[in-house]
């Protein structure tokens, strides 16, 4: 049966072409054509999946999220869902479920945000609504303290078939992302600067911003890494299309993922595995399952570690073979027709939980 679906992105979150970050990015890889996707107004083309709609945000002087919660809301008597599906905000998700069956799919550690960070709260939301979770850590962080509660996973997936060809890999160590100290960027930096007078056929290289778009703002710590960086040796591209992403990854030989933040998922890594480069992950949240035994692990503070795990792999170019075989082999299990298959599923049982959790 098919269902009407409204999908809300988080307030920060832009759908659009050169501006999306890995939620949207996400909801356009799964979305039906008949779904319907709404958020922040936007400039440029939106992105393919679905149908987007801008969320029409009210001017009255009241809190942003509540104008907000007001304008999904507004949109969903609009549409009139038969499930709505919220990303990141636990309190948004519990507001909309007084109105229509409500799917919470949880990109980040829930106890962090607004309307989850008690085990009473997170306890609600799991009676009122059916929640998911990117990850085991983070299903494992929604129900510490809160008993028996229970929390799907819904991995996340890439389109393989956007993979580049394979082609020659150059002697290059790529870090990809956001270029903010929670992803360990500077450690990299370090690291490469300590052994790359070793190397002399090796290079390195940042791709990415403080945030996406091309817009992204110069911050103090892109100010001090700058001339870091330099010193280093380490090229830095500023911020680059997802295409330009993969491209690269698709060309290196070795992609780090130094994270100190520990990732409630790890996309980077999936995507650098599936582009088949040997991958450097931090042993932090869910990056350790998402990679299982195909990459090398760092932690990013541990004197040494990083350092030592990028010698390795520069020395040994079987192990880098090894490692990219088996990691374009574990990719393939977060392709989009599993988790396609996985998401209708899903979305009929947040219908019939919700039916079976409403009250008399």
């Amino acid at each position: 049966m098919s269902l009407r679906v409204l999908t809300v992105l988080p307030p920060r979150e832009a759908y659009a072409d050169g501006h999306a970050g890995a939620i949207a990015l996400l909801v356009s890889r799964l979305a039906q054509s008949e779904d319907r996707i709404t958020g922040k107004a936007i400039t440029g083309r939106p992105l393919p999946g679905g149908h987007f709609v801008p969320l029409e945000i009210s001017s009255w002087p009241l809190p942003q999220r509540l104008k907000y919660g007001i304008a999904c809301l507004a949109a969903a008597r609009d549409f009139k869902p038969d499930l709505i599906e919220v990303h990141n905000r636990p309190d948004l998700a519990l507001f909309l479920s007084r109105f229509a069956p409500v799917r919470l799919i949880l990109h980040n550690d829930p106890c962090s945000m607004r309307g989850a960070k008690t085990p009473a709260q997170r306890q609600r939301l799991a009676d009122r609504v059916l929640v998911c979770g990117v990850s085991h850590w983070v299903a494992q962080r929604f129900s510490e303290g809160c008993g028996s509660v229970s929390v799907a996973i819904q991995p996340n997936c890439m389109d393989l078939e956007e993979v580049p060809e394979e082609r020659l890999r150059q002697q290059n160590v790529l870090f990809a992302g956001r270029v903010v100290a929670d992803k360990g960027v500077d450690a990299f930096v370090s690291a490469w600067g300590a052994i790359s007078s070793r190397y002399p056929g090796w290079t390195a290289t940042i791709m990415g911003a403080d945030r996406f778009g091309p817009d992204s703002p110069e911050t103090p710590f892109l100010a001090q890494l700058r001339p870091r960086a330099h010193q280093a040796g380490v090229l830095m591209t500023g911020y680059q299309p997802h295409t330009c992403i993969l491209d690269a990854m698709a060309e290196a030989a070795i992609v780090v993922v130094p994270s100190r933040w520990p990732e409630p998922f790890g996309m980077t890594a999936l995507e650098a595995m599936a582009c088949g480069a040997a991958v450097i992950v931090s042993p932090v949240g869910a990056l350790p399952d998402v990679v299982g035994d195909t990459a090398l692990l760092a932690a990013p503070d541990e004197p040494g570690a990083l350092e030592e795990a990028l010698c390795r792999l520069m020395d040994q170019a079987a192990l880098r073979s090894e490692l990219a075989q088996k990691g374009r082999e574990r990719a393939a299990r977060f392709g989009l027709e599993q988790a396609r298959a996985q998401l209708l599923e899903l979305r009929q049982q947040a219908v019939r939980f919700s039916r079976g959790s409403a009250a008399p």
